[in-house]
């Protein structure tokens, strides 16, 4: 047995190749360790040095949104660390219904920079048989409630006739139908033409233009504005031809007595009701 056994000679030199052989791997180990270390203390010192206080949060883009007000919800403030998570300082931002999209960074060594782009409103739509009133904009999605004491109304068309089942079952279809609103009203912009103060689109898709003074209603029937589908630019431009045709055959006294103007399908009819004596 003791014949087998290797000399002690060759179990020296055995161990010593072993040793040499795992010296990269254990050094590669160690400095792994030291860097981790060094990484550790790196991030430690970056997080709570007063090197990176915040001194500045800047805020750009605003117009409708209250900067004072905005301040006041961040979850971060002058003196907090730069380094901080920004992803609930983004989500703040962005929760305030004006705010389109924003963007948060960084300026090293002392500042939070807030890029914000708001929404612009471009018509009132009523929701629902309560009345709520709510800001939409180019694209038809409403995205705050309005509040018409502030002036947040003003100079916009009322866009009526939308249920709020219709809009909650499709949002998209239900934008599609304000975006339709809208290019009706800016499409009969005209000094010639009464001003419009609501567009009313019922379930079929027919809208009614109301007037402000005199109070007229104007059928424009089951037809949507140029750019919608089913609806060509000459089949709309039609119909405003002929109500400008029969607006201009009227006497000043006629169209303030008319109630409603009904524009048929065919280009050269139309129907004026007038009120009674």
């Amino acid at each position: 047995m003791w014949s087998r056994l290797p000399k002690s000679g060759a179990i020296a030199d055995a161990c010593g190749r072993a040793l040499r052989r795992s010296l990269p791997a254990v050094a590669a180990v160690a400095a792994l360790g030291v860097l981790g270390s060094g990484g550790w203390a790196s991030y430690r010192w970056l997080t709570t040095s007063p090197r990176f206080a915040i001194t500045a949060i800047t805020i750009q883009g605003t117009h409708h949104v209250a900067q004072g007000d905005l301040r006041a919800r961040l979850p971060i403030h002058a003196g907090d660390n730069v380094f901080a998570d920004l992803a609930d300082l983004t989500r703040t931002v962005r929760a305030n219904p004006w705010v389109a999209t924003a963007e948060v960074h960084r300026i090293l060594p002392h500042t939070i920079a807030i890029e914000i782009r708001e929404h612009t409103a471009a018509a009132i739509v009523e929701l629902g048989e309560l009345g709520e009133l709510y800001l939409a904009d180019a694209s038809g999605h409403p995205f705050k409630r309005a509040e018409l004491p502030a002036g947040e109304g003003e100079g916009l068309p009322i866009i009526t006739g939308i249920e709020r089942p219709a809009y909650a079952a499709n949002p998209e279809a239900a934008a599609a139908t304000v975006r339709a609103a809208i290019a009706a009203w800016a499409s009969w912009q005209a000094p010639a033409r009464p001003a419009i103060g609501e567009v009313h689109v019922d379930p079929h898709g027919a809208m009614t233009l109301h007037t402000y003074d005199p109070v007229i209603a104007i059928q424009l029937g089951a037809i949507g504005p140029p750019g919608e589908p089913g609806a060509p630019a000459s089949a709309f431009g039609a119909r405003l031809h002929t109500f400008d045709a029969a607006w201009a055959g009227l006497s000043d006294a006629e169209r303030a007595r008319a109630r409603s103007i009904h524009l048929d399908a065919r280009p050269d009819h139309v129907t004026v009701a007038f009120a009674k004596d």
